[in-house]
């Protein structure tokens, strides 16, 4: 051993490629073929990056637009208090002694990104653009009273920033993000920009609220807000009160029109038709030939689907009599085969909500999977192309179609 550190020992030379003339107390680095390393990933480890990447995608949606609104509030209510006096500066001014810290390194990383082009929109060339989400939190908290106005409660929206700094840490490091902690997110940022004002401009998304993400990609979907492999699982998330509860106008067709007749009380209906909305209800004729060929797929008893649409015609008779106005509830049936059955909620207006099932040949409509259409007249934009109406225009148009052809029950 010599007086300068430890001496390694020699590498083993028995390995092929090795020289002769290595000095003594070299190390012998291995070759990567004898390290044993796995460098592929299989099956399941491909499934969990990609679950990873997904949940992290939609967190970051909901962050990036939670922080875009905070950013905007912040800047309309301090910029006119700081920037007459202190110009360009004001973000600096406005942050004082207590944030000079987190400023100042805002302001050099604005400097750095100038220096190598990373400002690719010269709207971001400014210090606010560079303050993280906690950092907007500070600005916020700090000039409260400048922000009292506008917003109910302070303790409101801290609640909401605080369920939302894990899930920021997480995704800022890219680690793993559980469901839970997720849900947690979407959650609270729906609600903080519900706080904040969005303005989404969807008033449909009383009814259903809107998802960050079908915000963004929803038109490559045809206007498809979300998909159930039954109708338990649909209502689950949109029950039938939130469906039709304050609706305007509803316009139904399908063979017996259970969503509605059996999970909207005749109460509710006398209500809500009272209220000013007009109802359309087209079943398939109990009587016709295409009951029988239902019933036979379908592997029932002969005549229990039909008795079941009667009852349900019966029931809707009822719910018109006991109105004032009997003409703003109108009961058709139609004759031919039946092919889907769709409840479209105020679909004449910009807010329209739609449920759509198709019919299968040896699934009950309870058991056949459900489209959930968000109308409004969004089209359905692609490059090249010019834009096309989505689904719910398309059952709108079937809808009026049918009607037109079927008979008014008296």
């Amino acid at each position: 051993m010599s007086s300068g550190g430890l001496e390694l020992p020699p590498g083993d030379t028995g390995h092929d490629g090795d020289s002769g003339d290595v000095p003594p107390g070299a190390v012998s680095l291995a070759r990567p073929m004898e390290i044993g390393a796995e460098l592929d990933w299989d099956a399941d480890a491909w499934s969990e990056v990609r679950t990873r990447a997904q949940r992290a995608g939609r967190a970051y949606i909901w962050l990036n637009l939670v922080e875009q609104r905070l950013r905007a509030v912040v800047a309309a209510v301090l910029r006119p208090i700081y920037e007459p006096v202190h110009g360009d500066d004001w973000v600096v001014a406005a942050a004082g002694p207590a944030g000079q810290e987190w400023v100042q390194r805002a302001v050099a990383v604005r400097e750095v990104s100038r220096r190598k082009g990373y400002l690719l929109d010269p709207a971001d060339d400014n210090v606010l653009s560079f303050l993280t989400l906690p950092q907007l939190r500070e600005l916020m908290v700090q000039h409260w009273p400048c922000f009292e106005p506008y917003f109910d409660d302070r303790r409101d929206v801290e609640l909401a920033l605080d369920e939302l700094e894990v899930t920021r840490n997480v995704v800022s490091r890219n680690r793993a993000l559980n469901e839970a902690v997720l849900a947690q997110a979407e959650r609270a940022s729906a609600r903080l920009l519900d706080i904040l004002g969005s303005g989404a401009g969807v008033p449909s998304a009383d009814r259903l609220p809107v998802d960050a993400v079908e915000d963004l990609v929803g038109d490559r979907y045809a206007d498809v807000v979300s998909v159930h492999p039954d109708r338990v699982r649909l209502q689950r998330q949109l029950p039938a009160e939130d469906l039709f509860g304050g609706a305007r106008r509803v316009d139904a067709i399908g063979i017996g029109l259970n969503l509605l007749v059996q999970n909207f009380s005749g109460r509710r209906l006398v209500r809500l038709a009272e209220s000013g909305c007009r109802v359309r209800l087209l079943f398939l004729n109990p009587a016709s030939s295409a009951v029988k060929r239902r019933e036979r797929e379908l592997g029932i008893r002969k005549g229990e689907l039909s008795r079941t649409v009667e009852m349900n015609i019966l029931h809707m008779r009822r719910v018109r009599a006991r109105l004032r106005d009997p003409g703003a509830f109108e009961i058709h049936v139609f004759d031919e085969t039946p092919r889907f059955t769709a409840y479209l909620v105020d679909g004449d207006g910009p807010d329209g909500l739609a449920v759509v099932q198709t019919y299968l040949r040896r699934a009950r409509g309870m058991e056949a999977p459900v489209l959930v259409l968000r109308g409004g007249g969004r089209s359905v934009v692609r490059a090249g192309s010019e834009g096309e109406h989505g689904l719910f225009q398309t059952y709108r148009e079937e809808f009026e179609s049918e009607w037109a052809d079927s008979r008014p029950v008296s």
